[in-house]
Parts: C-alpha cells; structure tokens; sequence
C-alpha cells in the first residue's frame, strides 16, 4: 500500500532532505578530503541582543569559519532564539544548535547537534533532556545531528560539569575514551564531540583526538581549551574534522599564532 502525501508536506520532505545535503553531507566531504571545518561557538547568555553587536562580532571571527554554534550550559534569559535570528539577518554561515538544555531548541537556526552525553553517568542528559526537546524538534524543520558528547578534563571545572553533575573523563585513560567513543558510533551517534569544557586550561590532547579519529569511521568535532591557531592546527593535524572555539573570542584573547 502507497502512503499519499499532499503537497505541503511533500515541501517539507524535500527541504528537510535538501539541508541534511547542505550541512552533514559536507561535514562528510570535508572528513572523506581530510578537509579542515571551523565552528565558532557562542553563548547566548554572553551576547548582546543588538544587530549592531552581531555584525560587530561576525567581522572579527576568522575568515576560515565554516559553521557557528549557539548554545551555552545554561540560557537563563531565554536567549537562544533571539540571537539565532541576529546572526541570520547577518551572515550565511551554517547556524547549528549546541543545547545546554531543551529549552534551547529554535525553529530559527539551521541544525541541531542532537546531544548525548556518553560520558557520565546522569541520565537526564543521556535522554532525559533529549525527550523533553523531542517534540519541539520534531515540530522544527531542523536539520538533526545525533552526536556522542563526551566531556574530557580541561583541568579545571567546567559548566557542563557543574549543571550536568558528572564528572569529565580523565586524559590519561585514552583507551576508556576511545571505547566510549565507539560505543557511541555504534549506537548510532553521527558525529562524536571531544569537549573539555568551556574555559578548560588544556584542550583535548592531539595523542587522543588521533586514537579516536583512527578508530572512528564518523567525523570527530572537538572543543574546549583552544587558544591559538597552533592548537586549532594540532587538533585539526591529528583527526579533527572539526575544530570549535568560543571563549577566547568572548575574552578577546584568540592568538593567531
């Protein structure tokens, strides 16, 4: 038996295919050409709410920026849609959704990074918080990404460690963080996130993000502690499809090295 669909939502089929061509589909090509990705990550909670200070920030982010991500461990203010909706009017990089929570879920931006937090032990980010965005997502025509998100020690305590009550895995276990990162692949995850926090004194080491990107056939993105573009480099040199920065744009403080 055919199932009839009407046009309308045929329209929606075929737009909600169209992006997941447009934005997984690169972020494929670029890990199949061993092609360098670059996110800028921003915090809602931290930015201005004026259309003056979003083109005030988007000039001063690097001419290799390929994607921005909204999302912070917490938006108390409710900000995320609002500031979606500033950057859209102003560039057409790729907006994708980084949630700290369900509340953070717009209709307004691009994708999602549909988040799994594989590395502790609290089931409310496992799947709790993805239950409550569920509907909100299914009612968007968001482009959904499932992504592994595994929280790896900065040295120092983050805001994902702070709101999630997990504790971050430490880097001298490479092996435990490569297993959990193929578990995540093999439960269906499409991207895996190394993150060691925002603020994190240390990024996530190059011996590390290598291990899981040799082990891994799904793009790696990763995240926390990356200062200056050597770290970039570093990151992107061993593996990293991806590569995020966010609080040295908010600190001012990026050294291009």
């Amino acid at each position: 038996m055919f199932t009839v669909i009407n046009n309308e939502e045929h329209s929606l089929y075929c737009n909600s295919y169209l992006r997941v061509v447009t934005i997984y589909s690169q972020i494929i090509h670029k890990k199949e050409e061993g092609g360098k990705l670059l996110a800028i990550l921003i915090d809602p909670d931290k930015f201005e709410l004026d259309s003056a200070f979003a083109k005030a920030y988007l000039k001063k982010i690097p001419t290799a920026t390929t994607h921005i991500f909204i999302g912070g461990s917490t938006d108390p203010a409710r900000k995320t849609a609002t500031v979606v909706q500033l950057l859209k009017a102003e560039t057409a990089l790729p907006i994708i959704l980084f949630p700290g929570n369900y509340n953070q879920v717009t209709p307004d931006a691009d994708a999602i990074l549909f988040l799994s937090l594989l590395s502790g032990d609290n089931a409310e980010f496992l799947i709790g918080q993805q239950t409550k965005a569920a509907r909100a997502v299914q009612q968007s025509e968001l482009e959904v990404i499932p992504t592994g998100y595994l929280l790896i020690d900065g040295g120092s305590i983050t805001a994902v460690q702070r709101v999630s009550q997990t504790s971050p895995m430490s880097q001298d276990d490479k092996e435990r963080i490569v297993d959990t990162a193929l578990a995540g692949q093999y439960l269906g995850k499409k991207c895996i996130y190394l993150e060691a926090g925002s603020g994190a004194k240390k990024a996530v080491q190059p011996s590390i993000i290598k291990a899981v990107c040799d082990t891994l056939t799904i793009p790696v993105i990763v995240g926390g502690g990356i200062r200056n573009s050597t770290q970039m480099e570093l990151a992107h040199e061993a593996g990293a499809t991806m590569v995020v920065i966010g609080t040295a744009f908010e600190e001012n403080s990026w050294n291009d090295c």
